[in-house]
């Protein structure tokens, strides 16, 4: 079977829900082949927000893994020369893209799965047996009014004209699945690297940490609570962030400012280190109807951890019932940090082994492959009766 996999996401060493799905079904079948197509590059947006600029990396053999074959995984980063409000055809010219990658690979009908809303073009274009998978609600982003529009007349083509519609979070199964049949499919964790031994990193701050890992940005990190609380741990402690930083100038210098440590992306082989050293992980997210529909891959990765958590009540976090979980309003986070960073050596405030093992093997990412591979399957089936 062969797959086209349009991402929200660039396949690199952060792994998100797409990379391990993806190499997991890869290891199932030695037959599958996917070509993953990552989130444009975009040279001009680069060097006007003074970063570095470069061109997309176009088609190519996909990273090394352990348990595939070396022409299995297929990466297609392209180029976006323009902005949208310039170039009125840039997303007919990226469906080209894709579909001459996909000749090229000589994929003749490929199972289509849309992660990145745009791909409905190629619902569109094609007669591919398609899957929606939703992982976060753009429709009810902070997003231009235009941007917002375009959306949604793409998830509504999306939501149609799809074989399969899966979702993440039981917010977006409510909200979808309003609209017509959906198969909730939770994000995970990697069970088995929690279970392991990890050095402390060597950049984490000597003495007590309040560790966040994930993306920076302001579509979900609350920047004010982090500020606020890295200027209440000031004698005590250190907030640590880890993770890929798409934080605007003058936020990042907040939190700099306020004494926050922000360490950047790390592979997600190393995170567990990060997350199992920390004595206390924490979630200043924002509270919107953005990050309601989220099902936040941290969860997972906290619970296997087995540290205390104090969070806001964002989705997921707030319906955990867990001894080790605070869930605090953001006139009460700062105050829940500084209160368990300073009793995180107290006895019975790490989960032991069995627990963590229990909670992270319902979860792990093996059984969501599982879901997706029955669902493959009937798409596969269905373009092979056609």
């Amino acid at each position: 079977m062969d797959l086209v996999v349009t991402s929200l996401e660039v396949w690199d060493g952060v792994w998100r829900r797409n990379q391990h799905l993806v190499a997991g079904l890869l290891r199932r079948d030695p037959d599958l082949r996917v070509l993953f197509v990552e989130p444009a590059t975009d040279p001009l947006h680069a060097a006007l927000g003074a970063s570095q600029p470069r061109l997309g990396r176009g088609l190519r053999r996909g990273p090394q893994l352990d348990g595939i074959h070396p022409d299995a995984l297929w990466l297609l980063e392209p180029t976006k020369w323009l902005p949208r409000r310039v170039d009125r055809r840039l997303d007919e010219r990226w469906a080209r893209q894709v579909l001459r990658a996909a000749q090229t690979l000589e994929m003749d009908r490929p199972v289509l799965w849309v992660n990145d809303p745009r791909g409905s073009l190629l619902v569109e274009a094609t007669q591919w047996p398609s899957l929606y998978d939703v992982t976060d609600d753009w429709t009810v982003a902070d997003r231009s009014t235009a941007e917002t529009e375009r959306i949604k007349t793409q998830e509504h083509v999306l939501l149609t004209r799809c074989d399969e519609v899966v979702v993440c979070s039981p917010a977006l199964e409510a909200s979808k699945g309003a609209l017509r049949a959906v198969t909730l499919v939770p994000n995970g964790v990697d069970a088995s690297a929690y279970l392991v031994g990890h050095e402390r990193p060597s950049d984490l701050p000597a003495g007590a940490v309040a560790v966040y890992v994930g993306t920076l940005h302001g579509d979900r990190l609350d920047v004010d609570l982090c500020a606020q609380t890295a200027l209440a741990l000031a004698g005590s402690g250190r907030l640590v962030l880890v993770g890929p930083d798409s934080l605007a100038a003058e936020q990042r210098s907040r939190l700099l400012s306020a004494g926050a440590v922000l360490l950047g992306a790390r592979p997600s082989d190393e995170v567990p280190a990060y997350l199992v050293h920390a004595d206390v992980l924490v979630v200043p997210h924002v509270v919107t109807p953005f990050t309601d529909s989220l099902d936040p891959i941290k969860l997972y990765e906290y619970q296997a951890a087995g540290r205390p958590v104090v969070s806001t009540p964002v989705a997921g976090f707030r319906d955990v019932a867990d001894d080790l979980m605070t869930v605090a309003a953001s006139s009460a986070f700062v105050a829940a940090v500084v209160d368990a960073v300073a009793h995180a050596g107290r006895a019975g405030r790490v989960a032991d082994e069995a627990t963590r093992a229990q909670r992270s093997s319902a979860a792990d990412w093996s059984r969501r492959v599982d879901q997706m591979v029955e669902i493959l399957a009937r798409l596969h089936a269905r373009g092979a009766g056609s």
